[in-house]
């Protein structure tokens, strides 16, 4: 038998290696591209792996957790991620570090599914949705860690020493991981390939799977552009622009500490539709003003607001199908990441032909798209 807070905290520990995984490349390109002299188009070369690996990771972890269980891949991908933190700082050959930028993306991707595949399996009901927004609190935990850091020590360290430091205490971490009893693999006497195949045309899960991609659109939007529209469209100071990013990943974070608590009572659907409203108005703020403190306040609300959606879709995703929980997770993580890649391909194309101060009226029209997939996703699972 396994302990369930034992399990949970690994689960929060493999989380925050998502954040610093899926966070590190925006932090040392800079470093990166003045050691190797690197011109915008080797520096987009480097990054473009890291995706490439995160889509990877969630697309493979889903039938490995149903079948084989959540500890070795647990392992195994933590692993995989500080071993391209470590070969990142170690190697100087280019494409030694596209397979390194791809290591940390690969095992990134799958310690983002497995850890939400195995809180949504080990907690039932409301307490299910509380669990996953708390864990969604580490992912801000790594990917605030990693540039604070960098921030800090870098005056000290250069960046190899310390992302090499980093990946030997993940691997330190490892130890933790291989004394904790995990759950069963659900399906130890073989995986159910037909039903996992069938998975794909689940009408809920598309819908679910629809929701995360208009999600993942936002966050990519927020994520890489933001600076870019406050930069053109604002006197605000390059200085404070960089600074205001930190209200988006605050209020993602305070949000889903509150809605840990909150979760437990409330119902997740109205949770959802408040947060639209939120991050709507949030939307707002950004459209109209152009000073520091309603900008800082918008980006505040637009990350509160969106805080919810990623937890709680992964609780339905645990509510509706409890056999292939992993593989559901999975499907649904790579549709959403899709959606993440491709907004940001179009987004150049609509700042060029429209202008970049579409931005805020783009996140409202994938606002609006995103609240009628809810819709209809709700009176589906009603029906």
């Amino acid at each position: 038998m396994y302990n369930k807070i034992s399990v949970y905290i690994s689960a929060c520990l493999g989380m925050t290696f998502f954040g610093i995984a899926f966070i590190v490349m925006g932090s040392v390109l800079p470093s990166v591209t003045a050691k190797y002299s690197l011109d915008p188009v080797g520096a987009s070369s480097l990054v473009t792996f890291l995706p490439i690996g995160v889509l990877s990771g969630s697309l493979v972890f889903g039938p490995i957790v149903d079948r084989f269980g959540y500890k070795n891949l647990l392992i195994i991908s933590t692993f995989i991620s500080a071993l391209g933190l470590i070969g990142l700082s170690y190697f100087d050959r280019l494409n030694l570090l596209r397979f390194c930028i791809f290591l940390i993306g690969f095992g990134g991707g799958i310690l983002n599914g497995e850890t939400n595949a195995l809180v949504a399996d080990i907690c039932d009901g409301n307490e299910r949705n509380a669990k996953l927004s708390f864990l969604g609190v580490f992912y801000g935990v790594g990917a605030l860690g990693i540039p604070l850091l960098l921030g800090t020590l870098s005056k000290i360290y250069s960046y190899e020493i310390i992302l090499s430091r980093t990946g030997f205490f993940m691997l330190l971490c490892i130890i933790c991981f291989a004394v904790v009893r995990f759950p069963k693999p659900k399906h130890a006497q073989g995986f159910p390939i037909k039903k996992a195949l069938s998975l794909i045309k689940e009408p809920i899960l598309l819908l679910l799977s629809l929701v995360l991609f208009f999600q993942c659109c936002l966050e990519g939007l927020l994520n890489n552009w933001t600076t870019s529209y406050l930069t053109a469209s604002t006197p605000i100071p390059d200085e404070k622009i960089i600074f205001s990013l930190t209200f988006l990943i605050l209020g993602i974070t305070l949000s889903r500490i509150a809605l840990a608590f909150l979760l437990q009572s409330a119902k997740p659907y109205s949770v959802l539709t408040i947060g639209m409203i939120i991050t709507w108005i949030g939307s707002i703020l950004l459209y109209y003003f152009t000073h520091f403190t309603p900008v800082a306040i918008g980006l505040f609300l637009v990350g509160s607001g969106m805080a919810g959606v990623f937890p709680i879709v992964m609780g339905f995703i645990g509510n509706h199908y409890k056999e292939t929980t992993g593989t559901a997770i999975g499907i649904v993580l790579f549709i959403g990441l899709c959606g993440n890649s491709l907004i940001n391909y179009l987004m150049g194309y609509v700042s060029e032909v429209f202008g970049i101060k579409t931005f805020p009226v783009l996140i409202l029209l994938i606002l609006g798209l995103q609240a009628i997939a809810l819709f209809c996703e709700k009176r589906k699972a009603k029906g």
